[in-house]
């Protein structure tokens, strides 16, 4: 089996899918206690890197997105799927899992 060589710019996501650059997670609580890697939440907020060309209408028209690249968004917390490429963590997503725009 051949090894594939991923990146950012190479990811092109598909209809309303949208990847997205996971935030890192919190270190330390409000308090100051530091937080083990098994106790941190995955993080719910993210910026967005690539975005597909949208989902298709039933003429065959591509309906726009909503988010754009750079955008900061807020999504669920079980969507999508999680990427890893080098050091940094991703997750691709339908836009429907999207719950809002952070400015």
């Amino acid at each position: 089996m051949a090894a594939v060589s991923l990146s950012v710019s190479t990811v092109k996501p598909l209809a309303d899918r949208v990847f997205v650059k996971v935030s890192a997670s919190e270190e330390k609580t409000a308090g100051g206690i530091l937080l083990p890697d098994t106790a941190k939440e995955k993080p719910q907020v993210g910026e967005v890197v690539q975005v597909g060309p949208g989902k298709r209408n039933d003429d065959g028209s591509r309906q726009a997105m909503d988010v754009n690249v750079g955008d900061k968004v807020l999504y669920s917390k079980y969507a999508g799927t999680d990427i890893k490429l080098g050091s940094d963590e991703f997750v691709l997503l339908s836009e429907k899992d999207i719950l809002a725009i952070v400015q």
